[in-house]
Parts: structure tokens; sequence; C-alpha cells
């Protein structure tokens, strides 16, 4: 998913559900198609503050 939204997609499940990889390439499908356009690391003029509320350490990064 992106790095700028709170959603998440489980892999694990799929993964670990069947032999076959169908349903872990179907979740990723699914994954992608709910993926945003945007990021949300854009800090509004009105607010001063990015959208998303964590800081980039705690994501990952």
């Amino acid at each position: 998913m992106c790095l700028g939204q709170e959603d998440a997609a489980d892999l694990r499940a799929p993964l670990r559900a069947s032999a076959s990889d169908v349903p872990l390439l179907a979740a990723i499908d699914a994954a992608i198609l709910r993926k945003p356009k945007g990021h949300d690391f854009i800090i509004d003029r009105t607010t001063s503050r990015p959208a998303v509320s964590r800081h980039m350490s705690v994501t990952g990064g």
C-alpha cells in the first residue's frame, strides 16, 4: 500500500492458505486496486501539518 496512508494489505493469510499462488496474486491485485492515486505527505497550508500523523521512522523510512 501507500506509505502515506493507514491502509494495509494482509498477504500472509493468502500465502499460508494455499500452496497455489492464485490467492496471493488475487490479494495483491485487490490491494493495488485500493491504492490511492496520490499520497498524503503534502503539508496543507491551512494546518501546517501532514495528513498522516506518524513520523517516517515509524513507517520504516
